[in-house]
């Protein structure tokens, strides 16, 4: 009994092309809706300083005072900013940073930027917690369902 031998055909067809097409672009329109105007922050974002626990300072973001706050609990100081992101994707987005604290870890330091809403700097043994709050723009809810 003898079979022939037929090597697959490993050419794409048309149809073949036409489908990684239509999914490429299907990725790059979710990616898109996912990650490009949802990232913003509303005008009545607010800087939610708490202080063991207690929320001590709201402070919105267009009127943060002089770009600068010095914090102290706990027997530590945090000095906090506010700046602009330069970068040209942000579109000049305000956030916030912790520029330099004296606690050992430097973990609020490390934490980096944040703006957008629902994002925190934490930091532990002043036992500080800056958060953003205020209306989203980007549908997610704020709690975990399920």
């Amino acid at each position: 009994m003898t079979t022939k031998y037929s090597p697959p055909e490993l050419r794409p067809k048309k149809l073949d092309i036409l489908v990684a097409v239509v999914v490429l672009v299907l990725a790059v329109v979710v990616a898109v809706g996912f990650y490009g105007p949802k990232l913003g922050q509303g005008e009545d974002t607010s800087v939610v300083i708490s202080m063991g626990g207690e929320v001590v300072e709201r402070i919105p973001m267009t009127s943060f005072p002089d770009g600068k706050k010095v914090l102290t609990h706990n027997g530590y100081t945090l000095e906090l900013c506010l700046s602009y992101n330069d970068l040209p994707s942000s579109e000049g987005q305000l956030g916030v940073y912790v520029l330099s604290s004296d606690c050992p870890t430097q973990d609020c330091v490390h934490t980096g930027r944040i703006s957008r809403v629902g994002q925190s700097i934490v930091c532990l043994p002043a036992q500080i917690v800056i958060h953003l709050e205020g209306a989203s723009n980007d549908g997610a809810p704020d709690i975990v369902v399920g």
